[in-house]
C-alpha cells in the first residue's frame, strides 16, 4: 500500500489539530474535576494521548486522552488508596497490562461488535453531548466538562440539569457568544467560505470572535459580562520552577498493596474496552475507510497509560468525542492528533491566562455542532432501511447509551444484537477448507447457508490475508441470509482493499436486497467443479500465516 504523505496533508491536519485542541482543553480539566485528582493531571493525560499515543497508534484519525468512561473508577479508587501518588502507581501498572493484552492479541474481540451497535453508540453520544452542552451554552455550568453519565453525582440528571438551566439561569452574555459561536461554525460550512478560507479552522474563529465579545462587555461594565467560573480554568504557574513542580510521581512503596492491582486490573479492563469500541467508531466515520490494528492499539495506549502515570496524569483511552471531532474537522492523518497534544503542551506551558479567557459557551457550540454531526436524523433513517436486525439493536443501544453510560449502553446493544440474531436466523456454520495455492489459480470463498455477524472476524481475516494480485471469487449461491456487517466487509474489500493490493474480485449468487451485485470471471473453473466445492467456506493462501487466524 502506498505510505501516508504526513507533510502534504498537514493543510488538513493543522487545523484540525487546533479544534481537537479547543474541545480538548475543558474535557480534560472537567474529567480531571469530576474524577477528584488534581486539574494539572487531566492536561498531562492530553498531551500524552496526543503526542505518545499519537505517534505510537496506526490510527489515523483517533484521538486520546482522559476519559469519562474513567472517572467514577478514578474517583472510587483514589479514595481507597488514600493517596494520588498511590493511585498513579496503578496507571501505570494498568499500562503494563494493555500492552500484554496487545501481545495476547487481545484486541481481536473488536471485530466482534456489530456495525449497528457502533453506529447506536456513536448516535448516543452524539444526543449526549447535544443535551449535556445546552446548559453550558446557556451559561450554566453547575455540571462538570465531560460529564457522560445520564445520572450526576448531584443527585439529578441529563434531563434535570438541562430543564434547570433553561428555566432558573440563562446568562445573557454567555448566550449571546455561544450563538456567534454557532453563527460562524455554520457559515464555515459553506462551500464558498471553505473554498476561500478553509485552512483557518471555524472553531477558532468562533472561540476568538466570543473572546472578543466578552472583552467588549468587560470593557462597558456591562452585566453581560461571563464571569470567570464560566470560562476556562487552566491552573496558571508563576514561573517554569512552578509549572515543574504540577508535576506528580508514583509512589513505588505501594508496590506490595494488593489494592493498587486490584485497581490497575480495573483501569485496563475499563480503558481497554472503551479504547476498542472508540477506534471501531471513529474507523466507521472515516471517510477513507481505513482501519485500525486494534492490537497495535492496545499496546500504543498501554504505553501511553505507563507515561502518564509516571508523570502524574489521568489514565488514557481513545476518546470518541475527540475522534469524531477530528474526523469532521478534515482530519487525514495522525499529524492532527499530534499536534493537538503539542498545542496542549505549548499553551499550558506559556500561555494559560490567555486561553483562561475562552467562554466555555463558545466551546460548548462547538461541541453541539460535532454532536449534530453524529446524531443526525439521516442516520436513523439509514437504519431504519437496513431491516429490523440493524434498527432495533442500533436504536436499543442508543436509547441505552443516553439513559445509563458509555459501556453500560454498549453492554446492553450487544444483548439486544446477539438477541436479534438468535430470533430471526437458525445458528449457521462457517467452515473453511484449505489447499495450497498455485500461481494463477482461483481463490475462492464459498458463503454457507447463514452468515451472521458472529461470522465476520473470520471472514474479515481471511480477506485481509489474500495475497497480491490474486483473483478471488466469492459465491453467495446457496447463501439465505447474510448479515448487513458482513456484507459491508465484503463491499469495502471489493471496493478499497482489493484495489490496494491489485486482486481481482468476483461476486456471484448475491440476492438483490443486498445490493451489491453480480460480475462475471471468465478465468472460473467449471460450474460442475464449484458446486462440488459450495458446502465449504474455500480459501487458498500464499504463507501459512493464515493458519492461527482461521484455526
Amino acid at each position: 500500500m502506498q505510505k501516508t504523505n504526513y507533510l502534504a496533508n498537514l493543510k488538513y491536519d493543522l487545523p484540525a489539530g487546533v479544534v481537537v485542541f479547543l474541545i480538548a482543553v475543558p474535557l480534560c480539566l472537567g474529567i480531571a474535576l469530576a474524577s477528584g485528582a488534581p486539574l494539572f493531571s487531566g492536561m498531562i493525560a492530553g498531551i500524552v494521548g496526543g503526542i505518545i499515543i499519537g505517534f505510537l497508534s496506526n490510527s489515523h484519525t483517533s484521538v486520546s486522552g482522559p476519559a469519562a468512561g474513567l472517572t467514577a473508577v478514578v474517583l472510587v479508587a483514589i479514595q481507597q488508596l488514600g493517596a494520588f501518588e498511590a493511585f498513579l502507581l496503578a496507571v501505570v501498572l494498568a499500562g503494563v497490562m494493555q500492552i500484554a493484552l496487545g501481545i495476547a492479541h487481545a484486541g481481536t474481540i473488536a471485530n466482534f461488535f456489530p456495525s449497528s451497535v457502533i453506529k447506536g453508540m456513536l448516535t448516543g453520544i452524539g444526543i449526549i453531548i447535544i443535551l449535556k452542552q445546552i446548559p453550558h451554552a446557556l451559561g450554566y455550568d453547575k455540571t462538570t466538562e465531560g460529564d457522560e453519565s445520564f445520572f450526576q453525582a448531584s443527585g439529578g440528571n441529563t434531563f434535570s440539569s438541562l430543564w434547570e438551566s433553561i428555566t432558573q439561569f440563562i446568562h445573557p452574555g454567555a448566550t449571546l457568544a455561544s450563538l456567534l459561536a454557532i453563527g460562524i461554525l455554520l457559515l464555515w460550512e459553506r462551500p464558498t467560505i471553505k473554498k476561500r478560507i478553509g485552512m483557518i479552522p471555524g472553531a477558532l474563529v468562533a472561540v476568538i470572535a466570543s473572546v472578543l465579545l466578552n472583552e467588549l462587555f468587560k470593557l462597558a461594565g456591562d452585566p453581560w459580562a461571563i464571569r470567570t467560573e464560566h470560562l476556562v480554568n487552566i491552573p496558571v504557574s508563576a514561573d517554569f520552577g512552578a509549572f515543574l513542580g504540577q508535576f506528580t510521581f508514583p509512589d513505588f512503596s505501594q508496590w506490595n498493596n494488593p489494592q493498587v492491582y486490584t485497581v490497575a486490573l480495573t483501569i485496563c479492563a475499563v480503558a481497554s474496552v472503551e479504547t476498542l469500541l472508540c477506534i471501531e467508531a471513529v474507523d466507521n466515520v472515516d471517510p477513507h475507510k481505513r482501519t485500525t490494528n486494534p492490537n497495535k492499539e492496545l499496546r500504543a495506549q498501554g504505553v501511553g497509560n505507563m507515561i502518564s502515570g509516571l508523570l502524574g496524569g489521568l489514565p488514557i483511552t481513545s476518546v470518541i468525542v475527540r475522534g469524531s471531532a477530528n474526523v469532521n474537522a478534515g482530519a487525514r492523518t495522525k499529524m492532527a492528533t499530534i499536534s493537538h497534544g503539542l498545542l496542549i503542551l505549548v499553551c499550558v506551558a506559556m500561555i494559560p491566562a490567555i486561553l483562561n479567557l475562552i467562554p466555555l459557551a463558545a466551546l460548548a457550540a462547538v461541541l453541539i455542532l460535532t454532536g449534530y454531526k453524529l446524531a443526525k436524523v439521516s442516520i436513523f433513517k439509514e437504519m431504519w432501511a437496513n431491516g429490523k436486525y440493524q434498527w432495533w439493536p442500533f436504536i436499543i443501544t442508543v436509547a441505552a447509551v443516553v439513559f445509563t453510560d458509555l459501556l453500560t449502553g454498549v453492554g446492553i446493544g450487544l444483548a439486544a444484537s446477539v438477541f436479534a440474531i438468535l430470533r430471526g436466523n437458525m445458528k449457521n456454520s462457517y467452515r473453511f477448507h484449505k489447499e495450497e495455492y498455485h500461481e494463477g489459480d482461483v481463490i475462492r470463498i464459498n458463503l454457507s447457508q447463514e452468515v451472521s455477524f458472529l461470522n465476520k472476524a473470520s471472514i474479515k481475516l481471511t480477506l485481509e490475508h489474500i495475497p497480491e494480485n490474486s483473483k478471488v471469487l466469492i459465491d453467495a449461491t446457496d447463501t439465505a441470509y447474510i448479515d448487513f456487517d458482513v456484507l459491508e466487509i465484503i463491499r469495502e474489500f471489493r471496493d478499497v482493499k482489493s484495489k490496494d493490493k491489485n486482486i481481482e474480485v468476483t461476486l456471484r449468487g448475491f440476492q438483490e436486497k443486498y445490493k451489491v451485485g453480480d460480475s462475471d470471471f471468465v478465468h472460473c473453473e467449471t460450474e460442475q467443479e464449484f458446486a462440488d466445492e459450495r458446502p465449504f467456506v474455500r480459501e487458498r493462501a500464499a504463507t501459512e500465516k493464515m493458519d492461527p487466524v482461521l484455526n
